[in-house]
C-alpha cells in the first residue's frame, strides 16, 4: 500500500479514537482551515487513499447492521473502551466509553437515557414495548455506535423498519427523521420531507442500504439539500442510489481535504468530504424556491453557505447548524463557529419576518412553538441576551 495511504488512514482511524476519547478530545471540534500548502499536502494524502478508505467505511457499515450487538470488530477503538460505563444503571442496555456527547440518544428517548459526566449513560432500562422501541432507535441512530446490549436483541430487526420515522403526524404531516446519524458530520440529524413534487432529503444520513430501502418504498428522493459544509456525511452514496439532484451554496462548496490543528491540550483532525459535483450551486443571498412550497433562505455565520430551508404550508424551518435548541434554550454553537457569530446572529434577526412553528435542526434539539408571536417572543429575548456578549 502506498505510503500516503497508509498515513492517510492511520491519521483517520486516530481521529475516531480522539473523538471518542474524552481525555484526547479537542474543545473546538472543527479547527479552522490551514495554509493553502498543508491543505494541498493533506488533500493530496487523502485523495490517493479514498479508495481504501471507503472499503473500510463499507465493511464498518457491514458489521454495524449486522451486529448491532456488539460494537464492530474492525473499529480502532481499544477495546476497553467499549466496555459499559459504570454510570448505567443495571439490565440489558447501556452506554460504553466511546461515546461523543453527540447528545442524540438523550432526545430521541430522553425516558431512557441521560448525561452523566461528559457522556450519555442508561438511567433507567425500557419498561415497556413502546419504550425498548425507542431505545432501539437511539441505538440504531447512535453515530459511534456507543449503545449496546448485554444480549442480541430480537426486536433490532423490527426497529430497523421504523426508519424513516414520522415526527408529529398532526401538525407536520409528511416530515420524518431519518435516524442512522453519521460520525462523519458529529452526529448531525437528517430529515426526509414527502411532496408531490418529489421528496427532500435534508442532510445527510449514515448511508444504510436498510434506510435506502425504506426511502425507495416512501417515494425516493428528488432533491438532496444540504444546508452547509459539513453535515454533508455520505452524500455521494445518496446521490448515486438516487440520482437526486444536490443542492449546496456555493459558498460552502469544497474540495476533499484532511488536516491536522494542534492546540495547547489537543490534537484534532478534520476531515471533510468532496461536494465540487454537487448539481445545483446556489448564487448569491436568495431566497430561492423550490415549487409554491419550499424556500431557500440565506443564512449565514456558522458557515460563509449556511441555508435553512422553510417549508411555508407545514410552518416548518430545517435550520442545519444554523440554530437549534438545548437543554435550556437556543443555541447557535458559537464554539462550533466555521466562519462569524456576529454574521450568525444577523441571520437569525432575519428569521424574526419567517412565519415557522417548528425548527428541526441537524445539531441540538427541536423547538416547537404555539405561533408567530410565540416564536418571535423566544427569538427576540435570545437575540437580546447575546447583545450583552462580546465577540
Amino acid at each position: 500500500m502506498h505510503t500516503q495511504t497508509v498515513s492517510a488512514i492511520h491519521q483517520l482511524s486516530k481521529f475516531r479514537t480522539i473523538v471518542s476519547d474524552p481525555k484526547k478530545r479537542p474543545r473546538v471540534f472543527f479547527p479552522r482551515r490551514p495554509a493553502a500548502a498543508a491543505a494541498q499536502k493533506a488533500s493530496a494524502a487523502v485523495n490517493s487513499s479514498s479508495s481504501s478508505i471507503s472499503k473500510i467505511d463499507d465493511e464498518e457499515e457491514e458489521l454495524r447492521e449486522g451486529q448491532p450487538y456488539p460494537a464492530t470488530t474492525s473499529s480502532p477503538v481499544p477495546a476497553s473502551r467499549r466496555q459499559r460505563r459504570p454510570q448505567n444503571v443495571d439490565g440489558d442496555f447501556f452506554v460504553d466509553h466511546t461515546c461523543i456527547d453527540c447528545d442524540t440518544c438523550r432526545w430521541m428517548a430522553p425516558q431512557i437515557f441521560t448525561r452523566v459526566g461528559d457522556m450519555s449513560a442508561v438511567f433507567k432500562q425500557p419498561s415497556s414495548k413502546e419504550e425498548r422501541l425507542k431505545a432501539l432507535q437511539a441505538l440504531l441512530s447512535c453515530p459511534t455506535s456507543s449503545i449496546r446490549t448485554e444480549k442480541p436483541d430480537q426486536d433490532i430487526l423490527e426497529a430497523q423498519k421504523t426508519f424513516p420515522i414520522q415526527i408529529n403526524e398532526q401538525r407536520i404531516p409528511g416530515v420524518y427523521h431519518c435516524g442512522c446519524h453519521s460520525d462523519k458530520s458529529y452526529g448531525a440529524a437528517s430529515y426526509l420531507i414527502i411532496r408531490p413534487e418529489g421528496n427532500i432529503l435534508v442532510d445527510s444520513p449514515r448511508y444504510t442500504e436498510r434506510l435506502a430501502s425504506n426511502v425507495e418504498r416512501m417515494g425516493g428522493v428528488r432533491y438532496m439539500f444540504l444546508t452547509h459544509k459539513d453535515d454533508v456525511a455520505d452524500h455521494e452514496k445518496w446521490s448515486k442510489r438516487f440520482r437526486c439532484d444536490r443542492i449546496l451554496h456555493s459558498k460552502d462548496v469544497q474540495s476533499i481535504y484532511a488536516f491536522m490543528a494542534l492546540s495547547v491540550s489537543s490534537l484534532a483532525i478534520s476531515v471533510e468530504f468532496s461536494t465540487a459535483d454537487v448539481e445545483i450551486k446556489l448564487e448569491g443571498n436568495g431566497p430561492w424556491n423550490l415549487g409554491h412550497d419550499i424556500e431557500l433562505v440565506y443564512t449565514p455565520g456558522h458557515s460563509e453557505g449556511s441555508v435553512c430551508l422553510f417549508n411555508k404550508p407545514l410552518k416548518t424551518l430545517f435550520t442545519g447548524d444554523h440554530l437549534s435548541m438545548n437543554e435550556t434554550g437556543l443555541s447557535i454553537f458559537e464554539r462550533y463557529n466555521w466562519f462569524s457569530v456576529p454574521m450568525q446572529l444577523k441571520s437569525v434577526r432575519l428569521l424574526l419576518e419567517l412565519d415557522f412553528e417548528w425548527i428541526l435542526p441537524g445539531h441540538g434539539r427541536r423547538a416547537e412553538f404555539r405561533d408567530y408571536e410565540d416564536k418571535n417572543s423566544v427569538l427576540e429575548a435570545f437575540l437580546d441576551a447575546k447583545l450583552t456578549q462580546d465577540y
